[in-house]
């Protein structure tokens, strides 16, 4: 279960105690679910509880018991406490069908996993702007918006993708790619990494490390095919290793949509970092070793390592970069 999946699971349980006349409040559009915090339990952690409680005229602890009695056994929820004045914590049910079926919907869905239609029926028009970085950022805003099904341009752009002139110092030394990667990559408030750091092939630099590790996907298939399999989900035989890419995929749909929402494309480029080490931390663990024959674990971390690489290429493509085959 992704974050977005049980955010709308916590949406219907809401509306079922509204329903039964459990709860008097206005059902939500959705329901901002995140990893918890220092204290917290579980997977994951909301507090619709406290945000409903005012106006239920309720404790927020009731509002949250009233909402635990209808998300206890949902599809994809192994169990849910309630910690301090009212938090729900959700433990998902995370057996190996569970990471079998995200692997499959990933590779099903290629780089186009985490697209959606969550913000549905909302236009944004943004005005033209003619700073590089803004332009940048932007630019790929509008992108991110049309990815979770909103409709958004940059006037008088229309629908048409923006090719965005990127800082003359920086592409000339970096490249036009590493140009836009700079700007999308710093927060709002930072300033972008200088071409100097761009252009470095080494751990301590991002953009490298990015498109690095979809290379090494690209070419853990191909030594596998050189071995004569290929990649299926399954068990790993090593849930430990795999557990930080699990993990990883099943937030990308949250990471892309709140991206979105809070126009932050930089949220979208620590994702990226994020699977990048984790692809770069597992890819030994892949490939048979000596004389060892491709058993179906082998199988199974190929293919988790190949839906690792469609999320890297499709946050790629929103940003407007190429993921290489070759670096």
């Amino acid at each position: 279960m992704t974050p977005a999946e049980l955010s709308r699971t916590v949406v219907r349980a809401v509306r079922s105690a509204v329903d039964e006349g459990v709860l008097a409040v206005a059902v939500p559009d959705d329901v901002k679910v995140e990893r918890p915090r220092p204290g917290g339990g579980g997977d994951y952690a909301s507090a619709v509880a406290l945000k409903l409680a005012a106006s239920s005229g309720l404790a927020p602890r009731a509002v949250a018991e009233a909402l635990r009695g209808r998300l206890t056994g949902a599809p994809g929820v192994a169990r849910v406490d309630i910690t301090g004045p009212g938090f729900l914590n959700f433990t998902l049910d995370a057996g190996p069908a569970a990471h079998d079926e995200l692997v499959r919907r990933v590779l099903a869905l290629g780089p186009r996993y985490g697209h959606g239609d969550s913000l549905s029926g909302q236009h944004t028009s943004f005005a033209p702007v003619d700073e590089p970085r803004a332009l940048a950022v932007t630019s790929v805003v509008v992108e991110l918006l049309r990815s979770q099904g909103a409709t958004a341009e940059i006037t008088p752009y229309g629908s048409e993708r923006l090719h965005v002139l990127p800082d003359p110092e920086i592409a000339h030394l970096a490249g036009p790619h590493a140009a836009r990667w700079a700007y999308l990559r710093a927060a709002a408030h930072d300033r972008p990494a200088p071409a100097a750091e761009l252009l470095a092939q080494r751990d301590s630099n991002p953009y490298f490390r990015v498109r690095y590790a979809y290379t090494r996907t690209r070419a853990l298939t191909r030594n596998a095919h050189a071995l004569g399999f290929t990649g299926a989900p399954g068990e790993t035989g090593d849930p430990d290793q795999a557990a930080p890419l699990h993990r990883l995929l099943a937030d990308h749909p949250d990471v892309l949509l709140r991206a979105a929402r809070l126009a932050a494309p930089d949220r979208v480029a620590r994702q990226l970092e994020g699977i990048a080490d984790a692809v770069l931390d597992f890819q030994h663990t892949v490939l048979p070793l000596g004389d060892e024959k491709p058993l179906a674990a082998h199988r199974a971390r190929l293919a988790l390592a190949e839906a690792a690489g469609a999320v890297l290429a499709g946050g790629l493509s929103l940003f407007g970069i190429d993921a290489p085959e070759f670096l």
